[in-house]
């Protein structure tokens, strides 16, 4: 397989990029994004076999399994990461390996409702207090440990928002490359 293809199959929707000027229309844009998330995940996953389940997205990829668990692992992490920033002056947030994580039993063997259950009741928290952030709390920010980047919490929207749709991605090209 040709890099370029594993790249394809990597990044379908491309990477992140932060826009130069965050928009209330793009922030609120992001937060439907999420919000839907959940839903149409379930929707494109509960159908599919234990064998499905167990198939990478692509070669050396997570399985379709893992993968689903880390998307509600990692928005999990990052619902943590919001109130943290709401609640301290730019904190240091923890940071997690999300290989190892995947590599765990429970992301390797749990039945995939656990986390589609989880991420429904994260979103919706998430959500939730998204839409009531102020002008002010939107800029405040946490600094990520791997780089001492700042990250004010609209990036941090769009950068999940992405997240999202880029596992969602990942799992819905494999679905219909395999005719499933």
């Amino acid at each position: 397989m040709e890099n370029e293809e594993l790249e394809q199959l990597k990044y379908p929707i491309g990477k992140f990029e932060i826009p130069e000027q965050i928009t209330h229309e793009q922030i609120h844009e992001w937060i439907h994004v999420l919000e839907l998330l959940p839903r149409e995940l379930e929707i494109m996953v509960k159908d599919l076999t234990d064998e499905q389940l167990e198939t990478p997205y692509r070669p050396g990829g997570w399985t379709v399994r893992q993968t689903v668990h880390h998307i509600a692992d990692s928005h999990h992490n990052s619902y943590i990461r919001f109130k943290w920033a709401l609640t301290e002056d730019n904190p240091i947030i923890k940071a997690y390996d999300e290989k190892v994580w995947a590599e765990l039993f429970d992301t390797k063997t749990a039945p995939i409702q656990l986390s589609l259950d989880h991420l429904k009741a994260v979103h919706g928290k998430l959500v939730f207090l998204l839409k009531g952030l102020s002008n002010a709390q939107l800029k405040k920010t946490f600094t990520h440990p791997s780089n001492n980047e700042q990250v004010p919490l609209d990036q941090n929207i769009g950068t999940y928002a992405w997240h999202g749709r880029h596992h969602f991605a990942q799992i819905f090209n494999l679905i219909e490359r395999k005719g499933w």
